[in-house]
This record gives C-alpha cells, structure tokens and sequence, in this order.
C-alpha cells in the first residue's frame, strides 16, 4: 500500500516538471498525477508565492497558460533537492 504525498512532495514535483521544460498545464497535471481542479488550485497557489509565473502568449487568440520557474523557484527546488540529497532520502524509504 503506497503512502499519499504531502503538499510539498507535490509542490516540488510541479516545479522540477516546469524546471525540466514542461510548461503547459495538462502536461504538468499529467507529471503530477493529479486531476484537474487540484492542479489548477496549486498552480495559483505557486503564482501567488512567487514561485512560478505565467506568460500569455499575445499572439494567439485565445488564451494558452504557459509556465516558467521564477529565482525564487529554482532557489526553493535546489534548497530542498540538497537537503534531500543530505538526508540521503532514498535510503530512508527503502528501509521501511
């Protein structure tokens, strides 16, 4: 029986999709493996922190989300990249 993930376990899986190229939503919705309206409210949530931010693309028609990791992103995932790395976290769970 697999054990849910946190929110941050979350929040950092969306950010490493955008980090790693993924930026349109359904694409990160898939990564995530989360259903919709769950993967909208942490979007928003990651734009209001700073964490994220949208672009628009202005020549289209209708309006198409794009996202991009900001500074404060990168910062946040190599932060708790690193700590996981020290904490060694890979050993941890296959231990249990």
């Amino acid at each position: 029986m697999s054990t849910r993930r946190s929110k941050l376990e979350i929040m950092l899986t969306v950010l490493g999709a955008v980090r790693d190229g993924v930026d349109k939503p359904t694409r990160i919705q898939y990564i995530a493996n989360m259903a919709w309206n769950p993967t909208q409210r942490m979007l928003s949530q990651l734009v209001e922190q700073g964490l994220l931010a949208v672009m628009d693309d202005p020549r289209k028609k209708r309006s198409k989300k794009k996202y991009r990791l900001t500074e404060k992103g990168f910062n946040v995932l190599r932060y708790f990249e690193g700590a996981e790395e020290l904490l060694d976290i890979g050993k941890l769970m296959a231990t249990n």
